[in-house]
């Protein structure tokens, strides 16, 4: 039978030869709305500083924050999830649910400044206010003890809740977070509030950056005993099941692209949204190879987000979002 009497031959192809077609038949869609903005903001600082393994990105000053804020806003993407330095750290981490620490401070100021226009989302962990880097309460030992931490996290929960987060998104890992984090907001008033889980983050080699933008690399061990162990996929499932049931209203997978295969596997188990962070050492790689012409850097942008959608996170975590958002409107 010849090419042309085969009436599926070249299907796929009629579907693909015009930009307006392929736009038509696309499963997977892209839009601003469904990314996250994360960013830095320090104290001690007058002027934003750049994060060298992270061009493009700075940790901000709260004047900077609240200009980054804005074009946020104006680029049609959903939100910003905010990181803190503080100026001092201690063992126990008070600046994070201080009153007047750099994050409640950051939330409140960008609050009044734009209402609900964007979600603010406080990512709740220690790592970056511990003068020791982890992500906890430390024992002598040098073990991080999970119930004295659990504690913590509730008080800086409520801090958050009070400085007008929109969404609490605890990061730790440990056992039990979302339970407490719930009793605390539920307790403070805050019983609408939602709680976004990092429930599936890995002991990944890709939050390098990070380390670097929050200043929160462990000044001693690592963080394999409580975060997850890279080959282990059906542990995801398991621990996405625990926040659920602990109250969690959305859940994470972190990093993501070296972890598409767990984000399919959550969005086919859960019915709540689920998110995904593109993390730091994803973001670097990609700028690396296009500062050396090896990949197209908007292309690479544009697949690295539409895979991770298509794999089904319904929203991502990215540092390209107000970037990716202008590329998408083009």
């Amino acid at each position: 039978m010849s090419a042309g009497a085969n009436p599926g031959f070249a299907r796929g192809r009629r579907l693909r030869s015009t930009p307006a077609l392929r736009r038509l038949t696309a499963q997977t869609r892209l839009s601003p709305a469904d990314l996250v903005l994360p960013v830095f903001v320090k104290e001690g600082i007058s002027e934003p500083q750049p994060i060298t393994s992270m061009p493009g990105v700075v940790q901000h000053t709260q004047d900077s924050l609240r200009k980054a804020a804005h074009e946020a806003a104006e680029a049609g993407i959903s939100g910003l999830i905010l990181f803190g330095i503080p100026a001092d750290k201690d063992p126990l981490g008070t600046q994070a649910d201080a009153a007047d620490g750099v994050v409640n401070e950051a939330l409140r100021r960008l609050r009044d400044d734009l209402g609900d226009e964007l979600v603010l989302m406080a990512d709740l962990c220690l790592c970056e206010y511990t003068d020791h880097g982890h992500c906890g309460v430390v024992t002598p030992a040098g073990v991080v003890d999970n119930d004295p931490t659990l504690d913590r996290y509730a008080a800086v929960a409520l801090a958050q809740a009070q400085a007008g987060a929109h969404v609490i998104a605890p990061s730790g890992m440990m056992d039990g977070q979302v339970a407490a984090i719930r009793r605390a907001l539920d307790g403070g008033g805050f019983t609408e509030l939602p709680v976004l889980a990092y429930a599936a983050k890995y002991a990944s080699c890709f939050y390098g950056p990070f380390r670097e933008a929050a200043e929160g690399a462990p000044q001693f061990g690592d963080r394999s005993t409580y975060q997850m162990d890279p080959p282990n996929a059906d542990e995801a499932l398991r621990e996405v099941e625990q926040d659920l049931a602990e109250g969690a209203d959305a859940v994470m997978v972190k990093p993501a692209l070296a972890y598409l295969d767990i984000i399919a596997r959550v969005a086919d188990e859960v019915r709540v949204p689920v998110s995904a962070y593109q993390v730091s050492g994803e973001y670097a790689m990609v700028e690396a190879a296009a500062a050396n012409g090896w990949v197209d850097r908007d292309r690479a942008i544009l697949e690295t987000l539409t895979a991770i959608r298509r794999a089904g996170a319904s929203s991502v975590l990215t540092y390209w979002a107000v970037e990716a958002a202008r590329l998408l409107r083009r």
